[in-house]
């Protein structure tokens, strides 16, 4: 059978029906979202358990139709399921017009296919953007149940958990990720009233744990890509307590005390730039290579670097220094730059020159997130992970210079390896 100019041509003489072709122009929004859904007391559908519910998300047409553009995994046995965040383009799933109506199927999973239809909703991408609130929660009703009930409420409700956009611009043929105006939900870098970012939660997990090795619980902190006050000047390692003399926080509470102020203050801007954050530590870690100090540094990013041949330089000379670099990724993007950085497979190189060891660990955060929305276990899984490498890291160095471990301590005595300050 060939299809022409949308007329089916069959056996000459018969109707073979037609088919209509319909298009819409794309936006050029360029706009990821990253949402997370959970429902609560919805009907039960199955005779011998509850419901095995998922979503089905639809994109209006132009001409009143609706498109499906998305389906969320099933919960099995669930009236109260949590569904896994996903990553949809904004132009998927409204063509970039933020007012334009969303309509949300819910369905009872069966295994011949015939899905049991528990209700539905609609909504907009600009009410999925806002931040927690009454808009957040919506009604799932069926019609028919609605026509025969009198008392008739809803089917259960469904509550959106969480979403973040990232916009993303084309500059000069390359990609680049702008975090956004942290006070508006869309930005990665949100400072919500109900929850930790992903960047706060990546620094507390992480940070707990390593700020039990250091005697004095000072650590530097510092942001990369933003415009400072007041004259704008754009930096890639300022203090995030904007004292350039002392940029030390007082324990990790102190650190995520001054990200939070940094946000109030400063403007985020591209481009982002790592190789300046990485040589300033590899400065201090320059001088104390004896083994009597290791240095740690954590950098929380959304996936784009904009200097990666700089980088790569720094982290191939940093290898040969007392030093490790944890890298947690947040965020939508590809991770492709910091998975070439993360030497496990391949070393990272730079104008010919092999990193003497690996000293990079990659983890992307989304990867560790519960399914439950449990912040507590998401924060124990990525600790663990990130930080399962510095053991190891830390012994390739001591032998590859000689140095043997100190002698034990008296029974009784404590002792906490000082961290120098950047």
């Amino acid at each position: 059978m060939l299809i022409k100019r949308g007329i089916v041509l069959g056996i000459p003489g018969k109707k073979c029906g037609t088919i209509i072709f319909t298009a819409e122009e794309l936006s050029n929004c360029r706009d990821i979202a990253t949402m997370q859904f959970c429902a609560n007391k919805l009907d039960k559908k199955d005779f011998f358990g509850k419901s095995d519910p998922f979503l089905v998300f639809y994109r209006s047409n132009e001409d009143g139709t609706f498109t499906i553009c998305h389906k969320t995994e099933v919960i099995k046995n669930n009236l109260n399921p949590v569904w896994q965040p996903f990553t949809i383009p904004v132009r998927a799933l409204c063509n970039g017009d933020y007012d334009r109506t969303v309509k949300v199927d819910v369905y009872d999973w069966d295994r011949d296919g015939s899905h049991d239809f528990i209700g539905e909703f609609t909504t907009s991408y600009r009410e999925l953007s806002r931040g927690q609130s009454q808009f957040n929660v919506y009604e799932v009703l069926n019609p028919k149940k609605k026509g025969k009930k009198k008392k008739y409420v809803n089917s259960g409700t469904v509550r959106r958990v969480e979403c973040v956009c990232v916009l993303q611009y084309l500059l000069g043929g390359g990609g680049c990720f702008f975090p956004g105006n942290p006070s508006q939900p869309t930005s990665l870098h949100y400072m919500s009233p109900y929850q930790m970012n992903a960047y706060a939660m990546a620094l507390k997990a992480v940070g707990e744990i390593i700020q039990d090795y250091d005697s004095d619980k000072l650590f530097p902190a510092y942001g990369f890509g933003a415009k400072l006050p007041p004259d704008g000047k754009i930096s890639h390692a300022f203090p995030l307590n904007s004292n350039t003399e002392n940029p030390n926080c007082v324990g990790i509470e102190g650190v995520l005390e001054a990200y939070f102020q940094s946000l109030r203050t400063v403007q985020l801007y591209g481009p982002t730039n790592f190789a300046p954050v990485i040589n300033q530590v590899a400065r201090c870690a320059a001088e104390i290579t004896d083994g009597s100090q290791y240095f740690v540094l954590l950098m929380i990013t959304d996936g784009v670097i904009s200097d990666m041949a700089q980088t790569k330089e720094a982290v191939v000379n940093a290898a040969a220094l007392p030093m490790s670099i944890i890298i947690v990724g947040v965020g939508p993007a590809e991770f492709d730059a910091m998975e070439e950085l993360d030497g496990d497979e391949v070393r990272v190189s730079s104008r010919g020159r092999l990193a003497e060891r690996d000293i990079v660990q990659f983890v992307p955060f989304r990867d560790y997130i519960d399914r439950s929305g449990n912040q507590v276990l998401s924060m124990a899984r990525l600790a663990k992970d990130v930080l399962a490498e510095i053991p190891d890291q830390l012994l390739s160095f001591m032998k590859s210079r000689g140095i043997e471990p100190q002698p034990p301590l008296p029974p009784g005595t404590l002792h906490f390896n000082n961290i120098r300050r950047c």
